[in-house]
């Protein structure tokens, strides 16, 4: 891929953080957003050595952020492994996502701390997505919502087990899944949120009682909505419910059609608007491969065209692509690409404090960026600089 240390992009609309530059130019050096120049602007003098891509009048956007997936191409974060993890990073920028959450599963505690250990020694590869940290699944979630998560793994929440497995990870768990009603007293979700873990409640059998006071201590954003939780009934909302209701939650949204169908995930855009979802893909190894017979957390999955199950038909995480999902919510009344970006980009940067240096495009941000057409259709995808990904012309 593209080994100049400079980019030039022209003649493309950019999505930037308040307003889109029609017809705009970006100037990227080092990995990092240097310039954005309207229309008539150029840059005063080019560097010696640079790429030009023209961009004929697309859109320019942020790249995608996925929060929540486990694995990708054959290989998954439970493996352990870095070349697990560098065949999720380098085949990710072919669908969108420039960086991703090394996402876990409820399993033993040896084998999470493998996986822990293997992300905190990672070092990311130039040109693919970047490991942003890891989001812990599990194992403090509620035994009649695991899904596809293995019950005999399962523990309460722990204090000293999390603070073992934040060290082991050099501090890279951004996000936790836990089921807040075992935090009886709210002190694990309160020590968590103030040491900056981004505290999500999923496979959890709370109610809408149970979910405001889980706010109160410190939950900001719920897992894969809808699923692996309490549905909206007439005479108690539910999980699903209080993130309507709740203007300080964000929830993750698998948007596959299978595990939130089109009509609810148009009611759910519709209460929560843009500012309050994040797309996600929740997607296992069987990503990006023939259907077939795979695994997840040790259990087999079943994957056909569309959807990965377990034998007992649970939904074991999905095959998603992120910009398929991204493709699906734009196919939604009231929703455009600005509201894909925001969505997919801004709110993860957002949830995980690092929006200072992903998420949008402004000067000084890393060049984290895709030039998709009007259908999202992608051209280009860059991650820190670097032509990642080039699609068919």
């Amino acid at each position: 891929m593209n080994k100049a240390n400079t980019l030039y992009i022209k003649h493309v609309n950019v999505f930037m953080e308040d307003n889109v530059v029609k017809n705009g130019h970006v100037l990227i050096e080092d990995g990092i957003i240097k310039e954005v120049y309207k229309e008539v602007e150029q840059p005063e003098s080019y560097p010696a050595r640079f790429k030009i891509i023209e961009g004929n009048q697309m859109n320019l956007i942020p790249g995608f952020i996925d929060g929540h997936i486990h694995g990708a191409a054959g290989a998954d974060v439970m493996d352990a492994t870095e070349e697990a993890l560098d065949t999720m990073a380098g085949v990710l920028p072919e669908e969108g996502t420039t960086s991703f959450l090394a996402t876990t599963i409820t399993q033993s505690p040896e084998n999470i701390e493998k996986a822990l250990k293997n992300v905190a020694n990672y070092e990311g590869k130039e040109g693919h997505a970047e490991v942003l940290g890891i989001h812990l699944e599990g194992p403090f979630i509620e035994k009649s919502k695991k899904g596809a998560q293995p019950e005999q793994y399962i523990l309460e929440p722990n204090f000293e087990i999390f603070n073992k497995w934040q060290t082991l990870s050099g501090n890279k768990i951004k996000t936790i899944t836990m089921a807040p009603e075992h935090d009886k007293d709210g002190s694990f979700i309160e020590a968590l949120a103030e040491s900056g873990v981004n505290v999500s409640a999923g496979h959890t059998d709370l109610d809408f009682e149970g979910l405001k006071k889980a706010v109160s201590h410190g939950v900001r954003q719920l897992t894969h909505l809808c699923n692996a939780m309490n549905g909206i009934h007439h005479r108690e909302i539910g999980a699903v419910g209080g993130a309507f209701e709740i203007k300080e939650l964000r929830a993750e949204l698998i948007a596959d059609g299978i595990h939130v169908v089109p009509e609810m995930m148009q009611l759910i855009h519709r209460n929560m608007g843009s500012e309050r979802l994040i797309l996600i893909t929740d997607a296992m190894r069987a990503k990006c491969l023939p259907p077939g017979d795979y695994e997840l957390g040790g259990q087999p999955v079943v994957v056909t065209e569309d959807r990965a199950e377990l034998e007992n038909g649970s939904l074991a995480g999905s095959i998603l692509k992120l910009i398929n999902g991204a493709k699906q919510m734009l196919k939604l009344k009231q929703v455009s690409i600005r509201d894909i970006v925001e969505m997919a980009s801004v709110n993860p940067a957002k949830q995980l404090n690092v929006i200072d240096r992903k998420g949008s495009i402004a000067r000084g941000k890393d060049a984290d960026l895709l030039l998709v057409d009007d259908e999202l259709n992608i051209q280009y995808t860059i991650c820190r600089g670097e032509i990642a990904f080039e699609g068919e012309e």
